[in-house]
């Protein structure tokens, strides 16, 4: 199956990554024209072990709708992740716009790490608003559109539940 990958840090493009199921945990992974042969060991909920070149990476997996973040030796790394249908409907999508006011919720619960907007400030469709950290991942939840903040609910260092009220943008 073909999926086109794009990193949420630095990457302008999406990557196209083609893989392959061999079965018995083992599969074919093509990224950039490179072929490489992986066996993903489940080691808990949410936690692979993916021997490469002879050493082995616990990765630590969290998706967030289309967004899939990894947590490897320490390291965050936050990836979009679409196949072809999706890209489609990405790019009929993209014609329409949010009207209104539009409130932002916490996708799950976690803590709040960081309030990026104030009461007042305008901002830009995918400007981010709020950093909240859940299963040690931080999550910026960005602005649905452009706008004016006219209620910010979220404070730093507090737990939200899911579907928590954050932001306000109208």
């Amino acid at each position: 199956m073909r999926y086109f990958t794009k990193q949420q840090q630095g990457q302008k493009e999406a990557v196209p990554v083609d893989l392959e199921p061999l079965g018995q945990d083992r599969y074919r992974l093509t990224v950039n024209g490179k072929t490489f042969q992986v066996d993903a060991l489940s080691v808990d909920q949410g936690t692979l072990s993916l021997p490469v070149d002879g050493q082995s990476y616990n990765v630590e997996f969290e998706e967030n709708g289309d967004e899939i973040g990894t947590l490897v030796r320490g390291q965050v790394n936050r990836t979009d992740v679409a196949d072809e249908r999706k890209l489609r409907m990405r790019a009929a999508a993209s014609s329409f716009s949010v009207e209104g006011r539009q409130l932002v919720l916490a996708p799950m619960p976690g803590k709040v790490v960081k309030v990026l907007v104030k009461v007042g400030e305008e901002v830009k469709e995918g400007q981010g608003l709020v950093v909240v950290e859940a299963m040690k991942m931080e999550n910026e939840l960005k602005s649905p559109k452009a706008g004016k903040v006219t209620e910010v609910f979220a404070k730093e260092g507090t737990a939200v539940e899911n579907n928590a009220k954050l932001v306000v943008v109208e």
